[in-house]
């Protein structure tokens, strides 16, 4: 299976100039899942602590209208979170879109931070709490989108599923990208799974401060490539029968 994964800018006008080379990677590639970074349609809402309504709004059309250009990277499936006003509330929505099996809600971020930066439950309201695979065709693929990478439990949770694909899609600071890497490699670790992630990445003078490089791990937590911003997509070739093997392997068969 060839999965992509990608830094994407945060500015508007960077993500115009940005997706014709991602969607022309992509069909290169021949890429069979490709993944976006958190909320990648419109600048980063949670840099402000204070709700602006209208913002909201303005971020919601804007993953609206983007949800239409999806299929430019047909026929991989494609997976990233969006802006969601569903029964009264603001949300922060995991979902999938593929030719095959059309759009689907497959989770709602649950961990939100509210710090400098990352006001996150200013903006959006905790989702559920089911974290459940979702199939396409033989794939088994979970969502941990961003801050949800630090829950192992959760991670876990998905390996004892038997997914093959953990994906993070991320809105995370240049100064702790290590730390984040490293958080990946023990989310696939513990899941026994591939852990794929794209980050979204901030110009100089931009006050998000977003630092891009995306990953793919293995299930063993071998780094097997990110990107850069010289290098903004990667796509790999990975065997998802590993994650299989994986889960017979320590630590993963020990019993709760």
């Amino acid at each position: 299976m060839k999965i992509s994964v990608c830094e994407l800018p945060n500015s508007r006008r960077g993500l115009d100039e940005q997706w014709p080379l991602l969607v022309r990677h992509a069909h290169e590639s021949g890429s069979d899942l490709v993944l976006l970074p958190e909320l990648p349609f419109f600048p980063w809402l949670a840099w402000r602590r204070r709700f602006n309504r209208e913002r909201w709004s303005a971020a919601v059309s804007a993953h609206e209208d983007w949800l239409d250009r999806i299929p430019e990277l047909f026929p991989a499936a494609v997976c990233g979170t969006r802006p969601l006003n569903r029964y009264g509330r603001r949300l922060n929505m995991g979902f999938v879109s593929s030719g095959k099996g059309g759009y689907a809600e497959v989770h709602s971020k649950y961990y939100l931070p509210q710090e400098k930066g990352f006001w996150e439950r200013s903006w959006y309201e905790r989702g559920d709490a089911e974290f459940r695979i979702h199939r396409i065709s033989e794939l088994a693929l979970g969502f941990l989108i961003c801050t949800e990478l630090w829950f192992f439990q959760r991670a876990r949770s998905y390996g004892k599923q038997g997914v093959h694909v953990i994906c993070c899609p991320r809105a995370t600071p240049q100064e702790s990208l290590s730390k984040w890497l490293a958080g990946g490699r023990a989310a696939a670790v513990v899941a026994g799974a591939f852990c794929i992630s794209s980050n979204r990445i901030s110009q100089p003078r931009e006050r998000a401060d977003l630092g891009g490089r995306g990953w793919i791990i293995d299930p063993e937590g071998k780094v097997l490539g990110v990107t850069s911003p010289e290098e903004p997509f990667l796509t790999l070739d990975v065997d998802i029968g590993l994650a299989e093997i994986a889960k017979r392997t320590y630590p993963r068969y020990v019993p709760d």
